[in-house]
């Protein structure tokens, strides 16, 4: 990274660092206010002290003049970046993604099929990091999407009409995480997609998932090349305002020579030297601080849940949220899931991007309603941080942003057995906490739903609609899940004949009120 330092700075820069120039295993830098945002340390551009900087295993705060030091990783192969303080911003590149990072590769990366890192060579002299102040308020917003998981450009044009459009140009967020499963195994789709995120105009932040990796990597060092290329380390921390995200890498990648096999695999879980990066990040984090982790697996999926558990429980604020499962769920932690703290862990399984993997019969405009297997619609949730809490608000994609449930009923109803008609809810954003009830033309008394796991009936009667012969020119839906949103009652008896509504009230996952009518005839 080039400095432009007058001449007299420069030599006692170089003098400073003469002895870690000397250790090939040791890395030195500095991290500046970058007052004018170009990304180049200037003739008064000043160091910042206490900065945390890391190696992924490490941490330490910079000096009094903004200066670092830490060791290479005994891999050799070591990725460092700054964690960004309150009240500062890394550089954007052409997509808005953050550049807070850099990855010591002598020899590069091995030929893999998706491009992965050059060749670094010696270490530099030194590893800069620019940080422009900027405000950030105390309550901001943030967009979150679940997996977006285009396979080819087509798909990437589906997430650009069915998403990001309605987005563009939005004033409110801060900036937006993708929770992994950025594309769908070709690499090679990450930076179209990437432009098109980038039309929304804001930073952009990313968490790896199980379909953003080198398959092919002989060996685990290189199994996020291209995506530690194209966005940064597989995890990381920063700040924005009072909050402290964590994006972790829950991907524990098993190359196919451990497993004596050709075909690589993994399982959701932290790899020791995470753990204890983690252990540090944390400890650098005021007890009163919310803390926000972001991982793809969701966190109880995890095989040493436990290990991450006990750190997060010593904290009185913390809230995490994943994607994968294709479903959007709010997973509470209390002792009996192992959560020991007295006070319940709130885990959010956020909705996808793409649905259920972009499938199903393709609208008027070509898009694939891509129903989700809980039976709610494909988009993506708004999350609003105040007063070290977390609100979560459920956006359907292309809909209003007062849909926000589905009442299911047949049209038609004999006057006879008004009483044996199911009607089904299902409130997108519910969680066991949610209420809901109904009634007739919104007078009389009102119905108490109950909540039920069972398969949302309009998506089983979606996949039962699906043609069946081979050669269809979409993919055909997942298989249902129990939803773990869905409430169900029955009419009451006796009803006159004629036209009808049944009007619904749901309470979300947040204790917001939300109605919605259907319309039902009597015979």
């Amino acid at each position: 990274m080039t400095l432009r330092l007058p001449l007299l700075s420069l030599l006692l820069s170089s003098l400073a660092l003469i002895g870690h120039a000397a250790d090939p295993a040791v890395a030195s830098g500095t991290v500046f206010e970058d007052r004018n945002g170009n990304g180049l340390r200037e003739a008064g551009e000043k160091g910042l002290k206490g900065v945390a900087v890391s190696n992924q295993r490490d941490i330490v705060l910079t000096d009094a003049a903004g200066r670092w030091t830490l060791p290479l990783l005994p891999e050799g192969e070591t990725t460092f970046f700054v964690i960004k303080p309150s009240g500062f911003a890394p550089p954007l590149s052409a997509d808005l993604l953050p550049r807070f990072s850099y990855t010591h590769k002598p020899a590069g990366s091995p030929k893999l099929k998706f491009s992965g890192l050059a060749p670094t060579g010696p270490l530099p002299v030194s590893i800069d990091f620019a940080l422009a102040p900027q405000k950030e308020p105390d309550t901001f917003q943030a967009i979150f999407f679940g997996d977006t998981q285009p396979r080819d450009l087509t798909e990437v044009g589906y997430f650009k009409h069915d998403i990001v459009e309605e987005l563009i140009g939005t004033t409110q967020a801060k900036f937006g995480v993708t929770l992994g499963d950025i594309v769908f195994d070709d690499l090679s789709v990450m930076e179209p997609h990437n432009a098109a995120v980038a039309l929304i105009g804001l930073p952009w932040w990313n968490v790896i998932g199980n379909h953003d990796v080198n398959a092919d990597a002989p060996v685990r060092a290189d199994f996020d090349d291209t995506y530690n290329r194209i966005y940064g380390p597989g995890y990381f921390s920063f700040n924005y305002g009072p909050v402290h995200f964590v994006s972790l890498n829950n991907i524990n990648f098993e190359p196919p020579a451990s497993r004596g096999t050709n075909t690589a695999t993994w399982r959701a879980g932290l790899e020791p030297q995470q753990v204890q990066w983690l252990t540090r990040d944390l400890e650098l984090v005021p007890d009163k601080q919310l803390v926000v982790l972001m991982m793809h697996v969701p966190l109880d999926d995890m095989t040493n849940r436990a290990e991450v558990y006990r750190l997060l429980e010593k904290r009185p604020y913390s809230f995490s949220i994943s994607g994968h499962t294709h479903w959007h769920e709010h997973r509470i932690l209390r002792r009996a899931d192992g959560w020991l703290a007295a006070t319940p862990h709130h885990h959010v399984v956020n909705v996808t991007a793409c649905g259920s993997w972009w499938t199903g019969q393709p609208d008027e405009l070509g898009i694939p309603h891509t129903t989700m297997r809980d039976g709610a619609p494909n988009g993506y949730s708004v999350l609003t941080f105040a007063d070290r809490g977390v609100t979560v608000d459920y956006k359907a994609a292309r809909r209003p942003a007062d849909y926000q449930m589905n009442i299911m009923a047949v049209d038609k109803v004999p006057a006879s057995a008004t009483n044996a008609v199911t009607v089904h809810v299902n409130v997108f954003n519910g969680s066991d906490d949610s209420k809901v009830r109904m009634r007739l033309n919104n007078r009389g008394s009102w119905i108490k739903l109950a909540k039920v796991l069972e398969p949302d009936p309009s998506y089983v009667a979606a996949v039962e609609r699906e043609p069946k012969e081979p050669g269809k020119p979409w993919r055909a839906l997942s298989k249902p899940i129990k939803s773990p949103h869905l409430w169900k009652g029955t009419l009451p008896k006796d009803l006159p004949k004629g036209t009808h509504y049944i009007c619904v009230e749901a309470t979300d996952a947040n204790g917001k009120l939300h109605p919605a009518m259907r319309a039902i005839t009597v015979e």
